[in-house]
This record gives C-alpha cells, structure tokens and sequence, in this order.
C-alpha cells in the first residue's frame, strides 16, 4: 500500500515570530519531516481579520491572549494552544547612534530629546507605547514630531534617516538590516508580550498541523527564539482565561 504523501501546513504567524520561523525553523521541519509549510506573516490583528473574512489555517501563533476569541468561534482547538515565546518591547537606532535607556529617567531624556521617535500605531507593541508615553507624562513632547509607521518595521524609519530612535518588539527590530539594537525597555515600564500557537478546528485531527506543533517546542525552536531576540516560553499545552498579571496582551 503506498503512503500518501504528506499535505503542506498552512500557517498564519505573527510578524514577531517572522525571523525564527522564516529563517531556519520551517525549512528545518521540512527536511526533517518531509511536510511543507505555507505561511503568512502579518500582525496578530491583521490575522484575526483575515480570519474573520473566511480563511481558515491550519496553525495560528498570534498572541496569547487574542486566541480564546477564536476558540470560542469553533474556529481553533484551544485545548492545543501551546506557548513558544515571549518578547519584550525595545529600541533601536541606526549607524554610530547611541542612547541611554537603562532606566525610566534615562529613556525619558532620550525619547523628549530625539529628533523623531519612530513606533507604529496599529501594530501591538506601538499601542503599549503610546500608552506609556502618556503615562509618563510625555506624549505631547514626543507625538509632535514622532513617525508614525502604518505596518511593517519601525526599524526601517531609522536606517532611511526619518526617525533617530525605533520602538517595537525586540524581535521584529531583529528582522531588518542595519538596525542597531539598544536594549529592552526598563523593567519598570516593560510589557511581555507571549506568544502561543493553535490548531485550527478542522485540522486538529490531522499529523501535519500536529507534527508542525510538536517541532515548535522543540530544543530547536527554543534555541532559535533565543536567537531571534525572545525568550522560549513554557511549553505546557493548555488554555490561561487570565494572564493579566506579568504578561500582558498587545
């Protein structure tokens, strides 16, 4: 009897896991298991609109905290929701550029005193941002001249000369060349965002999804995390109703 080949996995992936994946993790698990993957890098908000317009992937890693909608839709198995990474919010600038942001009072004078700050509206990090700044009392001061970025890298402000510092998840600063990485956040206004993947409903029975799941949490893919500016996160599958407290939702 011959063995059907393999069918590819369909992926939607959030841009900040984009680097691990795209640049090691899903051709590893290629060659390893024979079984391709299709995948889609975008926000976890702009994924959850595709979603809501019809489409239906076999594996979803969105942010932790968006995915029980999902569930709740019949869309996604949540009792398959399995943590991979963790990502903190932090800066970066371009060329010789240095700063200081190793506490709240430093990155305070570094962000009033930078000729744009680069951060993006719509995407998870840039709303914690934007709340931050009116938090510490800086946000007239810093939205008068800041470059607002619609979607893709902040970074990308700051090697094409708009911007002097960008602000978004460590790992996305990680995806564009050039880009020299300050450091996280101070503890004290750092938000952790985690990150979990999920079968989709109709493919929860399948091998493919299930295999592609298992690889995520591998030695491999934590390692690979570790590399791309995140840290691996718990892997225990299960579904949180509350995270509110350390990590926080974008």
């Amino acid at each position: 009897m011959v063995t059907p080949a393999p069918q590819p996995v369909s992926l939607f992936s959030t841009i900040a896991v984009k680097k691990a994946l795209a640049e090691g993790l899903c051709d590893a698990f290629t060659q390893t298991t024979g079984i391709a993957v299709e995948a889609v890098y975008e926000p976890t908000n702009a994924l959850l609109d595709r979603i809501a317009a019809g489409a239906r992937p076999d594996v979803v890693i969105g942010v932790t905290h968006q995915l029980p909608a999902l569930g709740q839709a019949g869309i996604v198995d949540l009792s398959t929701c399995t943590p991979v990474a963790r990502v903190r919010v932090g800066i970066a600038t371009a060329g010789d550029v240095d700063v200081d942001i190793t506490t709240v009072e430093s990155l305070i004078t570094t962000l009033t005193a930078a000729r744009s700050v680069a951060y993006s509206r719509a995407g998870a990090s840039g709303l914690y941002f934007a709340g931050l700044l009116e938090r510490l009392g800086i946000a007239g001061q810093v939205n008068a001249r800041a470059t607002v970025i619609d979607t893709g890298f902040t970074a990308a402000a700051v090697i094409d000369g708009r911007a002097d510092i960008a602000v978004q998840l460590m790992s996305e600063h990680r995806c564009v060349a050039g880009a020299k990485i300050i450091g996280p956040l101070p503890d004290e206004v750092q938000q952790i965002t985690e990150f979990s993947a999920v079968l989709g409903e109709a493919a929860a029975a399948r091998r493919e999804p299930q295999a592609f799941i298992e690889f995520l949490t591998s030695k491999q893919a934590r390692e690979a995390y570790n590399l791309t500016g995140m840290e691996a996160a718990d892997t225990t599958p299960t579904y949180h109703h509350d995270r509110e407290s350390k990590v926080h939702s974008k």
